[in-house]
């Protein structure tokens, strides 16, 4: 069987997922959700359903509540939930803060927090990323400090997704060195309330929710440091290979969408009394529009099968689904937007939301430069 084709059970993952996104996520939603007074930024609700279904589980392993698949099998549910631009905390909960957990957490930490992150009952961030690291996985200048056999955190942290919502926080933060050292970090769970701990809720452009935080002096038990501090840089770089391929299958599922928006304006708008599909420059266009969807979906399901196997090129392969997703969506939404004319400019045509979630995207978990910068590296060139 060729490693892109879909195996029996992500063939029914696939249609659980469509059903489910046609029935409950149509992307009006966000406008809804955009222009309401709940800072959440999704459906809490819609996300217990898709709990129940399974799919926060399908990487995390049966002893911790989960379905112990593989991510090949969840890039296919996360196409169909980028397909509608569902903000449900999948990336943030599941794939930054529920992996970290996985990776990095004792049984103890495992069995107190997955269960609940699979059920939708428990909410996680990653604390990672800080004001100037432009991306820099080490560049943490927030402090961790023994004291009285726990710890002290101090420092900033921004562009946390979903971290208004969150109601624990996996924050890095430097135990030793300076920032920019690979050594020295460590990973430290902070529950939402602490003495010291501000969040500030931030609104991105396309309407998804974020946050600032601030720790000034937060006190954290040592029970409650994932694995052994200032040896957290391997648990980093994984945990963030795996949401940014998440992410990329968000992605996939977004640039298949506006296409399908493109092809049904261009098969009914009419222009000098014809189809405007029927224009030769239009269809060199879509047909580029093809193109590039297909090798964004190679890319994807190579990394996803690398990771699955362990395989010793998977974070290249991951850096190179990055790189050309962050590339190709913004460009195709570009291009989707523009071949609507002037109504896809209007707030109340869809196509405008995928540019939005392009643009976004584009720069979460590593930009294109930054990740064809991280496989030159990786390829040893």
């Amino acid at each position: 069987m060729s490693e892109l084709t879909l195996n029996e059970t992500q063939q029914l993952l696939r249609s659980a997922a469509a059903s489910f996104v046609a029935a409950r996520c149509a992307p009006r939603r966000l406008r809804e959700i955009r222009d309401g007074a709940d800072a959440a930024g999704f459906s809490l609700e819609t996300w217990r359903d898709m709990a129940g279904l399974g799919w926060p589980g399908i990487v995390i392993p049966e002893e911790f509540g989960g379905l112990g698949l593989g991510y090949a099998d969840l890039v296919v549910v996360l196409e169909e939930l980028g397909s509608v631009l569902a903000p449900e905390p999948f990336v943030s909960s599941v794939l930054l803060g529920g992996v970290a957990v996985l990776l990095a957490g004792n049984v103890a930490q495992q069995s107190s927090i997955l269960p609940r992150v699979v059920s939708g009952e428990l909410l996680l961030a990653l604390a990672h990323h800080e004001p100037g690291a432009r991306h820099d996985l080490f560049r943490v200048a927030t402090r961790a400090e023994r004291s009285s056999g726990d710890w002290q955190l101090s420092g900033e942290k921004d562009f946390v997704l979903d971290g208004s919502t969150a109601q624990q926080l996996v924050v890095s933060a430097r135990v030793t060195g300076e920032p920019g050292d690979r050594d020295g970090l460590g990973l430290f769970l902070v529950e939402r309330g602490q003495t010291g701990l501000t969040v500030e809720p931030v609104r991105l452009v396309d309407g998804r929710a974020a946050a600032r935080v601030r720790l000034d002096g937060v006190r954290v038990k040592h029970a409650n440091v994932l694995g052994e501090p200032g040896r957290a840089a391997l648990v980093i770089e994984a945990v963030l290979d795996r949401a940014a391929l998440g992410l990329c299958a968000e992605m996939l599922g977004g640039m298949r969408r506006a296409f399908e928006l493109t092809l049904d304006y261009l098969k009914t708008r009419e222009q000098f009394g014809v189809k405007i599909g029927s224009f030769q420059a239009l269809k060199h266009r879509a047909a580029r529009m093809f193109v590039d969807i297909e090798l964004g979906r190679s890319t994807v399901m190579a990394a996803a099968r690398a990771l699955d196997a362990d395989a010793p090129g998977a974070r290249a392969l991951v850096s190179v689904a990055k790189a050309r997703l962050s590339d190709t969506f913004v460009e195709l939404a570009s291009e989707a937007l523009q071949m609507h004319g002037g109504i896809g400019m209007t707030d109340e045509h869809d196509i405008g939301l995928y540019l939005k979630r392009a643009r976004v995207a584009e720069v979460t978990l590593g930009d294109a430069a930054w990740h064809r910068d991280r496989w030159a590296t990786l390829a040893s060139f």
